[in-house]
């Protein structure tokens, strides 16, 4: 039944738009990723240095409609990517040890006055993840560190509101997971944080950024997660591009086959921004 007034409810907003405001599969992102966010779609990798682990990112988002309103624009899209962890090994060997998939779907409003814009984005998403073949010790015939495989799930609702004023750009956001396994990760995540590019310093061919996010959440108790970023993009700063992303993490670990796991590393890495 929530499905279907979901569905009426988004029938009424597209049909409430005259045809000449509609842009089906527009180029572009109405709201582009969250820099320094971890769950945002990302195409790159990401070297752990002083670790022997490597972070493959996999993943898309397209928006399907676009509907412009004067100052507002609305968008309904996609959300599709995996996160990877692999482990650098002899003769150039990389065995993926666990896989996040996340899926699913965005609604999102921005609204544009003069330089200064602001907005949310709404998610609704599933995440589940694995521990491959590159986690098992053949030669010992056990899993790697103890870690054996777990039943891990979670769906959720994000909210995430934003302001950003030239290329500052701050944000909040607040999760609610109503189905999570395992069933001990509480029910509700905070984050705030912001993604800085220097426009004013930028040449033609890039510009220079900062960002930060934190993450507060519970397992047995309450615990933050920070990421700090900071690199080189090329290609203009709200659009597609390339980056170069030295970044900063700790906190509990980003994959979920190591929910409880306390990590603490740097990050050199490359990512084609959508």
């Amino acid at each position: 039944m929530r499905k279907f007034v979901l569905l009426i409810l988004i029938i009424f907003t597209i049909q409430s738009y005259s045809q000449s405001n509609k842009e089906w599969f527009p180029k572009g992102l109405n709201i582009q990723p969250f820099t320094a966010n971890f769950l945002e779609p990302k195409a790159g990798f990401n070297y752990l240095l002083g670790e022997s682990n490597i972070r493959l990112d996999i993943g898309t988002s397209a928006d399907i409609l676009k509907i412009v309103d004067e100052d507002k624009i609305i968008s309904y899209g996609v959300d599709l990517f995996t996160y990877t962890r692999l482990r650098s090994d002899d003769n150039f060997k990389f065995p993926v040890e666990t896989i996040d998939f996340y899926f699913g779907v965005n609604y999102a409003q921005r609204f544009i006055k003069k330089e200064k814009e602001y907005g949310f984005r709404f998610r609704f998403a599933h995440i589940s993840t694995h521990l491959v073949d590159g986690s098992f010790d053949q030669q010992t015939n056990t899993w790697r560190n103890g870690r054996v495989p777990i039943v891990y799930s979670r769906e959720f609702f994000e909210l995430m509101p934003f302001y950003r004023v030239n290329g500052f750009r701050a944000y909040v956001g607040l999760t609610y997971l109503f189905h999570t396994l395992p069933d001990k990760i509480s029910k509700g995540i905070y984050q705030i944080g912001f993604d800085n590019y220097f426009t004013s310093f930028s040449a033609n061919a890039f510009t220079p950024f900062v960002a930060y996010d934190f993450k507060l959440s519970k397992i047995d108790k309450f615990t933050g997660n920070n990421i700090f970023s900071t690199g080189l993009k090329f290609g203009k700063f709200d659009k597609k591009g390339f980056s170069i992303t030295i970044s900063y993490y700790s906190g509990k670990s980003v994959h979920g086959q190591l929910f409880d796991i306390n990590e603490n590393y740097f990050t050199f890495g490359f990512n084609m921004d959508l």
